[in-house]
């Protein structure tokens, strides 16, 4: 579920602390109400019988248990509430940044946010499975020095400084945890460029959507998928000849994924949100790239996203 906003959550608490007291008030009412009928009311001198003390104590516990059952119901009220009023503001200031093509307002500051990942125990696998994941520590120093390729223009929006290859596809995996010094400063440097701004924000947000549904990008390996292929899609194939770039095949995360984009209408717009600005990425920066850098960028976080949404949404064909 979608996290509440700092100003969501502290209605929340407020309208469920006055419920709560509301609800001790009542109880109050009620326990001197039955003590001022006890005290005030006859003496019975032949005793009350088992039926007459089962109906007093019933009739003393119930109003107290409907009180409290009341309270329960009107304080998960005010949570459902609160957790509305801010989806609803949460899917307004989407459908506003995806009308004017800029960027939601938090995207304008560079300073990164943390990514949900889970750390866990390595799993054995084959050695060949995944040859990109050794890899992904050497992202900065991929392109050898005697790479004399001229390189490609690329196109620029705005007035941030551009980023190398490297330090780009370090930041689309995102930091590992607090210490990982080097990706936090690479993904720092990449934010300061506002195309790769756009894409990197958008995959931090399904990136973290998806791990609150506990669907971690770092359980779904993909399958190895040739340089040729990615580049194809960046020439702008569609269809068959890049069907390969739908690489996790993990049938309970693409279960999921359907779900949440079939029911949740914020993380399906923000999912293709993230699919264009991604797919546009891919255009720009894949031709520039050796077939050991798309091998990194393909095992990135970011990238294993990019192949779980993209293929549940049919769009590598």
């Amino acid at each position: 579920m979608t996290r509440m906003s700092l100003i969501a959550r502290i209605s929340s608490l407020s309208n469920r602390d006055r419920i709560t007291t509301v609800g001790l008030a009542l109880t109050g009412v009620w326990l001197f109400l039955v003590a001022l009928f006890w005290l005030l009311g006859p003496d019975d001198e032949s005793g009350p019988g088992g039926v007459s003390r089962l109906v007093a104590t019933t009739g003393v516990v119930l109003p107290l248990v409907l009180i409290w059952l009341a309270v329960s119901l009107a304080r998960a009220i005010a949570v459902l509430r609160a957790e509305a009023e801010d989806l609803r503001h949460r899917l307004s200031e989407l459908r506003r940044a995806l009308q004017t093509g800029e960027a939601p307002d938090d995207e304008a500051h560079p300073e990164p946010h943390p990514v949900t990942v889970r750390v866990s125990e390595p799993r054995p696998e084959p050695a060949a499975a995944h040859p990109a994941t050794a890899l992904r520590a050497a992202a900065p120093k991929l392109r050898p020095a005697t790479d004399h390729r001229p390189a490609a223009p690329r196109p620029h929006e705005g007035n941030g400084p551009s980023v190398d290859e490297g330090t780009l596809i370090r930041a689309l995996n995102f930091p590992d945890g607090p210490d990982d010094h080097e990706a936090i400063e690479a993904l720092r440097e990449a934010l300061k460029d506002p195309t790769h701004s756009r894409v990197l924000r958008s995959a931090q947000d399904v990136v973290t959507l998806m791990a609150g549904r506990d669907l971690y990008m770092d359980d779904l390996p993909p399958d190895p998928v040739r340089p040729d292929v990615w580049r194809r899609f960046a020439a702008g194939e569609r269809g068959s000849a890049v069907a390969a770039l739908g690489a996790v095949h993990d049938d309970d995360a693409m279960d999921i994924a359907a779900a949440m984009l079939r029911e949740d209408e914020i993380f399906r717009d923000t999912a293709h949100h993230f699919l264009r600005h991604f797919d546009g990425l891919i255009g720009r920066v894949v031709p520039q790239l050796d077939d050991l850098q798309i091998a990194v960028l393909a095992d990135s976080r970011s990238a294993r996203a990019f192949m779980l949404l993209g293929r549940v949404s049919g769009v590598f064909g």
